[in-house]
């Protein structure tokens, strides 16, 4: 008697103290909290920081609609620094202490790779709003950016094809972790069966924050002296800064070498001088140029947010891009399922998450796919403007199913495309 009365007290007095107790489920609170798991500092907090600031926008739209079951969100925003393991680290905290019902972040694979035992083990529940290589599938993550099939590839085709230059030899230039060397992996083979030789293929990497590309420009210019070249970049982070600056240094216009970017979105292009590098391309799911009415309403919102929140760079000049719109997407299918489920109970979330829908910026119905975890998406190719913006030269005419598993890796025809139940 003496020790139930212990705990019930201890419950009370944490409830009173607003701490909340350890065995209530996080919508047992006033308030339902959510991870926001994003660098804001280090070699990513070029293109993390504006994620979080989506996320928080997003916090403000639906809590000024009333909120989640009739609570409003709690954002616990934390900085892992573009640091690998702290993204673990932090992770932990965000599910063990601070109790949060969900977390959306990431944008590096190695970063998804630290937190992805965590939230299994934890049985949290993750978004991951940026395009990666595949070669994974969680009961505990939604990926909300595009798997290979729906970026790398129709980027690949684009440059084959006679609209995108029929290219014959190919640079895979990365920086070096496991998006782009395994992205490449899955490219080689699949230029392989396109009948490309390995002698008219070249790979290279650099570390995270590189910034001297001299060197690997002036080799590009040489192998591209024996047939038709295209690069595809999958260089991450701020290095794309002082690549673009060099690729303009060396005069390497995209009627010559043109590069297709996977990482490279309106908000990486703010710090270049663009007027070089007009017509080269990047492949993403979702463009700021598109003209539709969601898109309008979008890039207003966003804007207005920016504006009234005075976001460095944004406040004046407001850019929306790909990884925006996954996590603007993300957010809201989250609170759909919330709601369907009536509860943030993860397992819950996770059934309730198959077949929803949004009416997305990039003007298509959205959808998550009733079994892998993965959104169905069209894929656009942008020619990059002196303004800074895309124009849009190519699209898939309906949205892909993800793939993320790729056929182009063997063994991957006995894997199933749905997460094992654990």
């Amino acid at each position: 008697m003496q020790r139930r009365f212990t705990l019930q007290s201890l419950a009370a007095a944490a409830a009173v103290a607003g701490l909340g107790f350890g065995a209530l489920p996080a919508w047992a609170a006033d308030t339902i909290k959510i991870g926001v798991l994003h660098s804001l500092s280090g070699t990513m907090a070029i293109s993390e920081t504006v994620l979080k600031d989506t996320v928080l926008m997003a916090v403000e739209e639906i809590n000024a609609a009333g909120g989640v079951l009739g609570k409003k969100l709690e954002p616990v925003v934390v900085d892992p620094a573009s640091n690998w393991p702290l993204f673990a680290e932090k992770a932990k905290q965000l599910l063990g202490q601070d109790k949060v019902a969900v977390i959306f972040g990431g944008w590096t694979s190695v970063s998804r790779k630290s937190v992805l035992p965590v939230v299994e083990e934890m049985n949290g529940l993750l978004f991951y709003p940026v395009q990666y290589e595949g070669e994974e599938l969680s009961k505990n993550v939604f990926y909300t950016g595009a798997a290979p099939n729906q970026q790398a590839i129709p980027a690949v085709d684009y440059l084959m094809g006679k609209d995108g230059g029929s290219a014959k030899r190919w640079v895979l230039l990365g920086t070096d972790y496991v998006y782009p060397r395994t992205t490449n992996k899955i490219l080689r083979a699949y230029l392989k069966s396109k009948g490309v030789k390995d002698s008219d293929i070249d790979e290279k990497y650099t570390p995270f924050g590189h910034s001297d590309y001299q060197t690997i420009v002036a080799d590009i210019k040489k192998f591209s002296q024996g047939g038709k070249t295209a690069v595809v970049s999958t260089i991450n982070g701020d290095s794309n800064v002082p690549f673009y600056k060099e690729l303009g240094n060396a005069g390497l216009k995209a009627t010559d070498v043109p590069v297709v970017a996977f990482s490279v979105g309106e908000e990486e292009l703010r710090g270049v001088d663009t007027k070089p590098l007009v017509g080269h391309l990047a492949a993403w799911n979702y463009f700021m140029s598109l003209k539709n009415p969601e898109n309008t309403a979008f890039i207003k919102k966003w804007s207005d947010y920016a504006k009234a929140k005075n976001i460095a760079g944004h406040k004046d000049r407001p850019l929306t891009n790909d990884p925006m719109e996954a996590t603007y997407i993300g957010i809201h299918m989250w609170k759909q399922a919330v709601e369907k489920a009536k509860s943030t109970d993860v397992d819950k979330v996770i059934a309730a998450m198959a077949g929803q829908t949004f009416k997305a910026p990039s003007g298509i119905v959205s959808k998550m796919d009733e079994k892998n975890h993965h959104l169905h998406k069209n894929v656009f190719i942008g020619e990059i403007k002196a303004d800074g913006q895309f124009n849009v030269v190519w699209k898939t005419p309906a949205p892909i199913k993800a793939k993320p598993w790729s056929p182009y890796i063997p063994g991957n025809d006995k894997k199933k495309d749905e997460p094992e139940k654990k």
